[in-house]
């Protein structure tokens, strides 16, 4: 799963002539990862970070390796989750794109709404502990968002100087918008939250044979490396151990669903296995209610309240 010839430490790690990824150990909550693709004095970022200090921290690491980075062209969002796009304003991308879905979930949960959530945790008891726990070390005020400018359906095709790059939308998936993006001259893929590697994964949307089809894409690609929303960079490897993952869980939260065991009671009875080692463990409980949402066929959204008061009493 990890690739034994790169490190896992703040920064930027090159994937080839003029791409990078820049990841952020230990990939726990909030703590993601984006990428940079040059050439020819054009530059695409893939994402930014969840404030605007750790995004000026990464832009800074960029311009000193690639001049291009001093004007950023084109930005792409992979998905809504704000640790993905919180940034954006710093970078004073030219063009911001993502998926038409996407966009549409940006525009309902901006840095705003996550400073108003961050101010009354205090007071929400054992939930709030959680929250502060988990996005404490953040800093959302004063972020203006920085929405998409472009948005796409299906398939968009890019150039960075005289590179080629793809973007793939996969969602619904982690998200209802998620995309992956793929540059071929590297064979790099860029694959956000559909991975995160070293961690619990998190369905916010599925179903979960969404996932296994957006691994098997990813796989067919014939990638050199993948770059996950969190964790290390990985190969191949990476993808099939997380796609044997949700096979796990599935099976696991199945049987429990069959016997009528309640959701709750199926994510704290559900043996970590194989999977022991991952952090943020309390993440099982927001993708066993989901497994049992598909399961009886509910078309409700996930209620993310309950489901953080689940997982700070998990």
């Amino acid at each position: 799963m990890y690739m034994s010839n790169i490190d896992f430490k703040k920064g930027l790690v090159e994937l080839g002539e003029g791409v990078w990824a820049y990841v952020q150990p230990d990939g726990t909550w909030g703590l993601s990862n984006a990428g940079l693709v040059v050439d020819q004095g054009k530059s695409l970022l893939i994402d930014t970070l969840y404030d605007e200090k750790l995004t000026n921290e990464m832009l800074t690491a960029m311009r000193a390796v690639a001049p291009e980075a001093e004007a950023i062209d084109l930005l792409v969002n992979t998905h809504d989750n704000g640790d993905h796009w919180f940034g954006n304003k710093a970078a004073q991308a030219g063009e911001i794109i993502a998926t038409k879905s996407c966009a549409e979930a940006m525009a309902g949960f901006t840095p705003e709404t996550m400073a108003g959530l961050m101010q009354g945790a205090p007071d929400l008891g054992e939930l709030g502990k959680f929250f502060l726990k988990c996005f404490g070390k953040f800093s959302y005020d004063n972020i203006a968002a920085a929405l998409p400018t472009r948005t796409f359906e299906g398939r968009l095709n890019l150039e960075v100087g005289s590179r080629e790059v793809e973007l793939i939308e996969v969602g619904p998936c982690h998200t209802k918008g998620d995309l992956i993006v793929w540059v071929p001259h590297s064979r790099t893929v860029f694959v956000a939250d559909v991975l995160f590697i070293g961690g619990h994964q998190i369905m916010w949307a599925g179903p979960v044979a969404q996932f296994s089809k957006a691994i098997d894409l990813i796989l067919s690609l014939d990638p050199k490396y993948i770059v996950p929303g969190h964790g290390p960079v990985t190969d191949r490897e990476g993808a099939l151990e997380i796609k044997g993952y949700w096979e796990y869980y599935e099976h696991e939260a199945r049987k429990r669903f069959d016997q009528g065991m309640e959701a709750f009671a199926a994510a704290k009875d559900i043996p970590l296995g194989p999977y022991a080692a991952y952090n943020d463990p309390e993440k099982i409980v927001l993708n066993i209610n989901a497994l049992y949402n598909e399961f009886n066929n509910s078309p409700d959204p996930i209620n993310q309240v309950e489901q953080f008061t689940h997982m700070s009493n998990w």
